[in-house]
């Protein structure tokens, strides 16, 4: 083991922070790792918008599900997927790219880029003795969120994340079993055993609530996830990415 993978393995969400900034030092760090992650053809299909205004910060977190965290922490980042720039590009160079920047291919590549630097990102802020929390609750209102930021045609705000100086840090949650994750030569698709692995990680979840909460609660991953999975939610998202001309072809 070394410090990188120590880093890796202690990862939890931190929803307590204190109200204290980042200097431009930490904050200039933490992109620049972003920018040193791996992008599809050197694309770099993504934006990173820094929100340090504190009533800017209030709305984003009363539009996230009035979580507190997102307005009281040491530096708030939001992570676009950014085609816009290529759009420039085009027109720069003279070239017609509008088929493949409206292409679900290129769209997808936007996300995996995006996804990529904040995953860095966010690596490099604990690296730093910081927390941080991705917070997908922006996309609940987007129109909003992207009318605050200003961000123009084929840039979709993805998440946000939330870095600063823990006060309050909570157990480490199990992951699925590694024999569930990882499939060898094919997918394993016995259900006999993908159901047996299933029970065994619902005796543990069920049992980390129980302790967590003193009792309170022990519900089971797959019953938690069946629920989410039961409510429809954010299901303007399509007619949303379409109409910043994206995802079209």
């Amino acid at each position: 083991m070394n410090e990188v993978i120590d880093t890796i393995l202690n990862h939890r969400s931190i929803r307590h922070f204190e109200d204290k900034p980042l200097t431009t030092e930490q904050i200039k760090t933490i992109v620049t790792c972003a920018q040193a992650a791996a992008t599809s053809s050197f694309i770099q299909a993504y934006s990173i918008i820094g929100v340090k205004d504190k009533e800017k910060k209030k709305r984003l977190a009363e539009l996230a599900g009035n979580q507190e965290y997102v307005a009281i922490n040491g530096h708030f980042f939001v992570f676009c997927a950014d085609l816009y720039r290529h759009t420039i590009i085009g027109e720069q160079e003279q070239k017609d790219v509008t088929l493949s920047l409206e292409s679900t291919e290129k769209f997808m590549v936007a996300l995996i880029d995006t996804a990529l630097a904040a995953q860095n990102a966010a690596i490099a802020a604990e690296s730093m003795g910081l927390g941080i929390c991705y917070i997908g609750g922006l996309r609940n209102h987007l129109d909003e969120v992207k009318t605050m930021l200003k961000t123009p045609e084929r840039v979709i705000p993805l998440f946000g994340l939330a870095v600063g100086y823990p006060t309050k840090i909570t157990e480490k949650k199990p992951r699925l079993p590694f024999e569930h994750i990882y499939h060898e030569d094919e997918y394993e698709q016995n259900q006999d055993v993908y159901r047996e692995q299933l029970h065994e990680y619902d005796r543990l979840i069920s049992s980390y609530y129980y302790k967590r909460t003193n009792g309170k609660r022990q519900d089971r991953w797959t019953e938690q996830i069946a629920n989410m999975l039961t409510k429809q939610n954010r299901m303007y998202m399509k007619e949303f990415v379409q109409k910043n001309k994206l995802n079209l072809k």
